[in-house]
């Protein structure tokens, strides 16, 4: 019995050794804020996918990814021969049309001068006319010479209308003309510029999709082009969380990259349609002060703080064992929690202030 009696006596003090060399934590109360979990994706505060307006081959990539670029600057050529051969076609025949309407020699101006002989010639017939009309009133002459008179004025008059109409038809016909041709020349330049897929903001190149010599659709995203120096959080709410959830509110960024450092930001917009699939709503965060270094892609986590608790018991959450169990000194006990964040949640029952937990069962 005594043997049996000392065997436990030294169980028990290894068992208490064992327990005063984990570590352990005192009970306390504290403030402890309430938050909505959310992963989250750092992305550009701006961003697009460049499309191109036509399809083709690849012929040359201006920029690599990485790079910094203009608004209007060259990110990649399609190749664009038929276009240009179009576009110089247009350009020689709106030269032509213009020349027929503006310049010199033209259609109109020799239209004009035959409309001016036609006027000297109505003005000497209609001379003729009237001064052998007078007199063969006064029987003066003959009938045949006052009807040939009569005659050339007659033709002299309509030739005249027939060449002021002729005129403004000419007129209308070249200025038709000369405007179509303009039009299509700016047509046959701009879908040459089409070929051209130029940077709609100053930024930076983050992906390049295509190849020299790969082959180009209007459906198919050629660039990922995002603001440079400005980045915003991307987080996905759950859809019971969202109505807890409001612009302006304070949130605690986590990257992966970064390990346990802690960004602070504000929630900036909340889009107002769930993803069926995942029933997560997006919303999105500012930085308060931006890490170093920022990249798009990047994970991690966040807590959108809601409220803030005072005067509530609280324990580091490396502390909480599976099931909601807490090492003490006298065993495992079950306990009930309550809000969280990133190192410590609250226990509503179980534990009281100045009692002592352990890490690890």
């Amino acid at each position: 019995m005594n043997r049996t009696f000392s065997l436990l006596f030294v169980a028990l003090l290894l068992f208490s050794a064992c327990k005063e060399n984990k570590e352990k934590h005192k009970v306390s109360s504290s403030s402890l804020t309430e938050s909505v979990y959310a992963s989250l994706t750092v992305q550009p505060s701006e961003k697009y996918n460049a499309f191109s307006a036509v399809g083709g081959i690849v012929k040359a990539i201006a920029v690599t990814e990485g790079d910094t670029v203009a608004e209007g600057q060259l990110i990649l050529q399609i190749d664009n021969s038929n276009p240009e051969l179009n576009a110089e076609n247009a350009k020689l025949a709106y030269e032509l049309a213009k020349d027929n309407f503006y310049g010199k020699e033209n259609i109109l101006d020799e239209l004009e001068k035959q409309i001016e002989t036609a006027e000297l010639k109505l003005y000497d017939d209609s001379v003729n006319y009237f001064r052998q009309k007078r007199l063969w009133e006064k029987k003066i002459g003959s009938q045949s010479e006052y009807e040939k008179r009569k005659l050339a004025y007659q033709l002299s008059e309509n030739q005249l209308q027939l060449l002021k109409v002729r005129y403004q038809q000419s007129k209308n016909e070249l200025r038709t003309s000369f405007k179509q041709a303009e039009n299509n020349y700016k047509t046959s330049l701009k879908s040459t510029k089409d070929f051209s897929i130029r940077s709609e903001m100053k930024g930076k190149v983050y992906e390049l999709k295509k190849e020299r010599g790969e082959i180009v659709s209007l459906q198919e995203s050629v660039a990922l082009i995002g603001s440079r120096d400005s980045f915003i959080v991307e987080m996905l709410v759950d859809e019971v969380d969202i109505s807890k959830i409001s612009l302006g509110q304070k949130v605690l960024i986590r990257l992966d990259a970064y390990g346990k450092e802690i960004f602070s930001g504000k929630l900036s917009k909340i889009y107002p349609k769930m993803d069926s699939r995942s029933q997560t709503f997006k919303v999105e965060a500012t930085f308060d002060v931006q890490a170093d270094q920022l990249y798009p892609g990047l994970t991690g986590e966040a807590n959108i703080i809601v409220d803030e608790k005072k005067g509530v018991i609280t324990i580091p959450i490396d502390y909480l064992l599976e099931g909601d169990q807490v090492q003490t000194k006298e065993g495992l006990v079950k306990v009930e929690t309550g809000i969280k964040n990133f190192d410590h949640i609250e226990i509503r029952s179980g534990l009281d202030t100045g009692m002592f937990i352990f890490k690890g069962n």
